[in-house]
C-alpha cells in the first residue's frame, strides 16, 4: 500500500483533477480488506497468485481432484492469465530493471512485478495441472509460456546460487547502515532466501521432467548450485531461517524441499538429517507444532505461549518430514501430528484462525488467512497417500 499512496501523493500534486489521479483513487480499495477482527490495510493488491498456486496444490496432494474439477479448472485459468507476458516499456536497463516477461507476480498481473519463488511456484503448479485431463481443468498453458518462465528464473539466479526475490542482488549488506526505516531490516538491497532458492529448484526439476531436452545443461548447472546455497545457508541447529513465514518451521520446510526435489535423501544428505532432527526436537508434547512470531525478531526459536499448536506451523513441519520420508525411520511423530489437525478442524469443515503466521522484514507480521485452511488440507492430503498408503472408503 506504501508505494500505492507515495504514487498517488505525487499524482495528486502535479493535478488533483486529472484523469491518473482518478483512476489511482479508484484503486485504493483494493488495499482493503475485511477480516474476522476487522478491516486490515494490506501491504499489497492481496496475495491471490501465490494462494492460487498453493491451493491447486493442496488440492491436488489428496488426490481428490475429480471432485473439485471446476475449482482447479477456475485456479488454472487465473493462473495462467496472471502471467507477465512482456517487458516493461522503454529503454529497462536505463531504469535498472531486470526483465519480467515470463513471470508471475504475488498477486494479480495489475501488479506486474513477478517475484522470483511466485514464478517458480506457478511453474511447478502448471505442469502439475498440464497433467491432469483436460475435461478436468482445462487447456495446458502453451510451452512457449513455460519457456519464458525458465528463462526469467535462469536470469535471476546470483553468482553464488542464491535467488532474490525481485532481482539480482545488486549492491552490499553494508547499505544497512543507511537504512531510513525504523521498522524494516534488510531493505536496502534484495537479499537472497531459502524459500525462493528452494522454489526455483522444485519449479526447475519439475520442468526439466516434462521437457527434458529444453536448456538441460543449464538448468542442471543452476539446479546444482541453487542446492549447494541451501546447504550453506543451514543454521549449525539444522534449520533454516525463514523470512516470509514464520519462521525456522517455515524456512525448514523449505529447505527440506528444495534439497529433496535435488535428489538429496535422508540418507545421502547431512542437511536433510540435521533439519529432520531439528524439526523433531521442537514437537510439542501434543504432537504439533507452535512457533511466535517473536522468533523472527529475536532469531531464535521460540514455542507460542503456553506451548500451544499451530495448525500452519504443524503442516509445514508434517509436509517437511513426509518429503524426507520420515515415515519410513519412525512414523509416530506423523500420526500425532496429522491428529493434531484433524482435531483442530471445526464442524463446518474450516480451520480456526490462529496467532499471525506470515513476516516480512523481520519485524512486519502479515496476515495469510488462506494458509488456515490450505496447509492443513495439503498437509493431511500428502499423510493420506504417501504415509497412510490408500484411499478413503465410504
Amino acid at each position: 500500500m506504501l508505494k500505492q499512496v507515495l504514487n498517488m501523493l505525487c499524482c495528486w500534486v502535479e493535478d488533483p483533477k486529472s484523469t491518473v489521479n482518478k483512476l489511482h483513487l479508484s484503486r485504493v480499495k483494493d488495499y482493503l480488506w475485511i477480516a474476522e477482527d476487522g478491516m486490515k490495510m494490506q501491504g499489497y493488491n492481496g496475495s491471490q497468485l501465490w494462494d492460487a498456486v498453493f491451493a491447486v496444490q493442496a488440492i491436488s496432494s489428496t488426490n481428490l481432484e475429480a471432485e473439485y474439477g471446476s475449482t482447479l479448472r477456475k485456479a488454472h485459468s487465473f493462473i495462467k492469465n496472471s502471467q507477465v507476458r512482456e517487458n516493461s516499456s522503454g529503454n529497462i536497463q536505463s531504469w535498472y530493471r531486470h526483465i519480467t516477461c515470463g513471470g508471475w507476480p504475488f498477486s494479480t498481473p495489475d501488479n506486474g512485478w513477478p517475484v522470483s519463488d511466485c514464478t517458480a511456484e506457478a511453474l511447478k503448479t502448471v505442469l502439475m495441472l498440464s497433467q491432469m485431463p483436460y475435461h478436468l481443468v482445462g487447456e495446458a498453458i502453451a510451452p512457449e509460456c513455460l519457456y519464458d518462465a525458465v528463462h526469467l528464473l535462469l536470469t535471476l539466479q546470483n553468482n553464488n546460487g542464491g535467488y532474490s526475490s525481485y532481482e539480482l542482488m545488486r549492491s552490499y549488506p553494508w547499505l544497512e547502515m543507511i537504512n531510513p526505516a525504523e521498522t524494516f531490516g534488510d531493505i536496502m538491497i534484495d537479499y537472497q532466501y531459502v524459500e525462493c532458492t528452494s522454489a526455483v529448484v522444485q519449479g526447475l526439476t519439475s520442468f526439466m521432467k516434462l521437457y527434458p531436452g529444453h536448456r538441460r545443461k543449464e538448468i542442471e548447472a543452476s539446479i546444482n548450485k541453487a542446492t549447494t546455497f541451501i546447504e550453506n545457508m543451514q543454521l549449525p541447529d539444522g534449520s533454516w531461517y525463514g523470512s516470509w513465514g514464520i519462521c525456522y518451521t517455515y524456512g525448514t520446510w523449505f529447505g527440506i524441499k528444495g534439497l529433496a526435489a535435488s535428489g538429496k535423501t535422508y540418507e545421502t544428505s547431512h542437511c536433510i538429517r540435521k533439519a529432520c532432527a531439528f524439526l523433531l526436537s521442537k514437537q510439542l508434547p501434543s504432537g504439533g507444532w507452535g512457533e511466535s512470531y517473536t522468533s523472527c525478531t529475536q532469531k531464535i526459536y521460540t514455542n507460542i505461549a503456553g506451548n500451544k499448536s499451530h495448525i500452519t506451523n504443524t503442516s509445514w513441519a508434517l509436509l517437511a518430514l513426509i518429503a524426507a520420508q520420515q515415515a519410513k525411520r519412525d512414523r509416530r511423530p506423523l500420526d500425532v501430528a496429522a491428529r493434531v489437525l484433524i482435531d483442530h478442524q471445526m464442524e463446518n469443515g474450516d480451520f480456526p484462525q490462529q496467532e499471525i503466521i506470515g513476516v516480512f522484514n523481520k519485524n512486519c507480521m502479515i496476515s495469510y488467512s488462506s494458509y488456515r485452511n490450505i496447509f492443513p488440507i495439503w498437509a493431511l492430503g500428502e499423510y493420506l497417500n504417501r504415509v497412510i498408503g490408500k484411499k478413503c472408503t465410504t
